[in-house]
Parts: C-alpha cells; sequence; structure tokens
C-alpha cells in the first residue's frame, strides 16, 4: 500500500519538505549503560528507515542535522566514531539512495571534516546526481549562523566585482547564498528526545515551518513516530503572517 494511503492524506497535505534534528543518541546509550558510540550506531540505522519511508511518500527533501559545528567540542573518539560512521554510511546506503531515486547532497563547512569523510560525500554527490526523486541533504559541519556569515560573504564578494548592488539585494538574493539554495525551505521541523530548541539549524529557512517535537530518542523514532508529527502538520492553519479564509 501506498504510504500516503496509511496516513489517510493527500499530496497537498504532506509538508513538501521535513527538517529533523536527530537528538538522543548519546543519551539513549547511557540510559541502557552502553557507550555513547553505541546511541551513533544504533540511530544509523534508524536513518535508513526514515529516509526510505520518506522518499516513498513523494516528499521534495528531506534534512538531517548530523553534526553541528559546535559538535567539535565533543571527545576526540566521539569524533573519530562518527566521521568514521558517515564514511561507512555514505559507501553502505548508495545502494538505498540509488533504488529510491534519492538525490543526495552535503550542507555544511567542508573545511576541518576528513577527506576520508569529504571522498566518499563526494562520490556519493556524484552518483545520485541524475536523481529526479527526493532530495537528501546531510548537514555535517552544519551551523546556521556560519552558514549565514558564509553567504553574506558571498554577496560582498558580488557587490565588490560589481555583479550586484548593495541596494539590490533582497531575500531572494541571500537565500540563493545559503547551502540550501535550490532547495524549498522545510514546511516541518521534528526534534526529537524532547528537547524543543533550533540549535542554530537552518534559522533562516526554518522562518515559518511548523515545529513539532517528540519525546523518543533518535534510535527509537519509528514510522509510526514520522507519521503521527506528519498528521500533526496536516492539521495545522499555517497563516504566514495573514487570516485564514473563512
Amino acid at each position: 500500500m501506498n504510504p500516503r494511503e496509511i496516513l489517510g492524506l493527500t499530496v497537498e497535505q504532506l509538508p513538501r519538505h521535513i527538517a529533523i534534528i536527530m537528538d538522543g543518541n548519546g543519551r539513549w546509550a547511557q540510559q541502557r549503560n552502553l557507550p555513547r558510540i553505541a546511541g551513533h550506531d544504533e540511530g544509523a540505522k534508524v536513518v535508513r528507515t526514515i529516509v526510505t519511508q520518506c522518499a516513498r511518500l513523494g516528499l521534495q527533501a528531506l534534512t538531517l542535522y548530523s553534526f553541528s559545528t559546535e559538535n567539535w567540542k565533543r571527545p576526540d573518539d566521539e569524533i573519530n566514531f562518527l566521521m568514521d560512521l558517515y564514511r561507512r554510511y555514505l559507501i553502505s546506503e548508495r545502494e538505498t539512495i540509488m533504488q529510491n531515486n534519492i538525490r543526495f547532497q552535503q550542507i555544511g563547512r567542508r573545511e576541518s571534516l576528513p577527506e576520508r569523510v569529504l571522498q566518499e560525500l563526494d562520490q556519493t554527490t556524484s552518483i545520485s546526481r541524475s536523481n529526479t526523486g527526493m532530495r537528501l541533504c546531510l548537514a555535517i559541519n552544519y551551523g546556521s549562523r556560519q552558514e549565514m556569515l558564509d553567504a553574506i560573504r558571498l554577496l560582498a564578494r558580488q557587490v565588490q566585482s560589481g555583479k550586484i548592488r548593495p541596494e539590490q539585494i533582497d531575500e531572494a538574493h541571500l537565500s540563493a547564498a545559503l547551502y540550501t539554495a535550490d532547495v524549498p525551505d522545510p514546511d516541518l521541523l521534528i526534534r526529537t528526545a524532547g528537547e524543543q530548541r533550533l540549535s542554530n539549524f537552518l534559522l533562516w529557512q526554518l522562518s515559518y515551518a511548523e515545529l513539532y517535537f517528540e519525546a523518543v530518542c533518535w534510535p527509537e523514532f519509528t514510522i509510526d513516530h514520522l507519521h503521527r508529527a506528519i498528521r500533526a502538520f496536516a492539521h495545522r492553519t499555517r497563516r504566514f503572517g495573514g487570516v485564514p479564509a473563512d
């Protein structure tokens, strides 16, 4: 059965783009007296399930907050494990990405990422470039304030070179200078583990998104939780600053 039939929703009721803050891997592990890296390993398994389901639903985009610019403050052994986990994920999930017609991209600063990770990021991006289905954006070494700084610097260089005048710069120009330039803004943000903050994630793009907070940690997040969030989104009235029609 088509996942949309299970949900009982039309295409128009679905979010075009879902962004997820996958929180609680370490907490999940600590609750079970396991090392934090065990939570990250378990969380990676959930990623495949959720990515595949979102692609089957026909979403335009899914963005997963995987590693923030602030996460470099974590212990070295955890960072090294995460980098190797990303490398292994990018290799192992290529078949799933291609089978589901997913177009992959990384958002975030490339500098500081290990060469072994960059090679696999570029390989997965390259082989999926012609796919026409859902866009999967993996936010690695990402921070929204850093993204906006990079966008401002790009616009400043364009002004300096004479490509654009300062008074011409508008919201569209700034959006086009962001890492997510060719991806629609998220309609729905999901954050797991009960936390209710944005944590420097897609601050510009989430301006009009619906926010949904789920209590379970990411390794416990299931398709049923995803469907619950989407149904909640479908029943909200989105005004965008206006007044809904009677």
